[in-house]
């Protein structure tokens, strides 16, 4: 009889909590640090910046209170927050905590921030202002589809994996090219990979009725409206040091509503618009979902979905 020696894996845990947005991945977190413990990281790139908290859907101050997300409120809107700076900042707070016995849950939308943490970040260069401006202006002139094209043309491999429709990662790809005169798939090819020091369980909430998330998302957008997106976005609208060419600006629901406030349409328009640009978001995030590896999905709209992710989570070890 052959004996086989398995590698008994003694990296510490992490869970990560994904889906698509307004698909009840904030409630799933915080059932799991009040029944078990774990500590929260958010992973979305809207959550980070401060006075923006109706439109990210922010955890309130009462919820931040019964269950502490790390990395919320950490920037201000002006300061730029790159997927770079999320891996350091995040793995910093991972080693923490599990140093101290305990398991991180990182929650959030923020697909490319969970594919950096994993496979490491690109010798790539850093954000050039004056390139952003100038593709900003072609976007606008032009339509995304143009600036999309051009990317298949100075780098097939980048515009194959990038969607047409998610403009902050099609101008990341075409700024690296203009400022380093090489492909930003080039420069990804030479990255040497490295083990992630955790093991990693994924779990994904998603309704799967697809009808049903749509619903959802114009549910949430309008309750948003009611709550005061539109003063939130006002206010920050009134500083003299933010643009639509920031990061921040171009979270979903901020831009529409700037756009709104601007003039560009009318009230009926926004609320059309800030629903398409949300279910937009939600197909991003499903389609890098679908290719996530070892997933463990969970129908959001069931009513044990909760008891789902327990069980998942119990029966793993994590």
């Amino acid at each position: 009889m052959e004996c086989y020696l398995r590698m008994v894996d003694k990296r510490p845990w992490a869970i990560f909590l994904m889906g698509p947005t307004a698909a009840g991945k904030t409630d799933a977190a915080m059932a799991l640090h009040e029944r078990l413990g774990h500590e929260l990281i958010s992973v979305d790139s809207a959550m980070v910046y401060r006075g923006m908290n109706i439109g990210s859907a922010k955890p309130s101050a009462t919820e931040l209170a019964r269950a502490p997300h790390h990395l919320i409120d950490i920037r201000d809107p002006a300061e730029p927050y790159s997927a770079a700076e999320f891996r350091e900042d995040a793995m910093a707070l991972m080693r923490q905590i599990s140093a101290a016995g305990r398991v991180p849950i990182l929650v959030g939308g923020t697909m490319l921030y969970y594919k950096r943490l994993m496979e490491g970040v690109a010798n790539l260069p850093a954000a050039d202002p004056a390139i952003r401006q100038k593709l900003e202006v072609d976007w606008q002139a032009h339509g995304l589809g143009s600036l999309h094209q051009r990317l298949a043309e100075v780098d097939a491999v980048s515009a194959q994996r990038i969607h047409p429709n998610d403009p902050q990662r099609i101008m990341r790809a075409l700024e690296v090219y203009y400022a380093s005169g090489r492909p930003m798939s080039d420069l990804w090819a030479e990255q040497q990979p490295e083990t992630f020091p955790w093991r990693v369980l994924s779990i994904a909430l998603a309704p799967s009725d697809r009808g049903l998330l749509h619903q959802r998302i114009a549910q949430r957008f309008a309750v948003m409206l009611d709550e005061g997106l539109i003063n939130e976005v006002a206010a920050l609208k009134k500083r003299n040091d933010l643009h639509l060419g920031l990061p921040a600006m171009k979270s979903v629901g901020y831009r529409q509503v700037w756009d709104y406030l601007d003039g560009e349409y009318d009230y009926p328009t926004l609320v059309d618009r800030g629903v398409i640009a949300t279910r937009q978001l939600a197909k991003r995030q499903l389609t890098w979902l679908r290719s996530w590896p070892a997933l463990n999905w969970v129908d959001s709209q069931r009513a044990d979905a909760m008891d789902q992710v327990l069980k998942i989570v119990r029966d793993s070890g994590a």
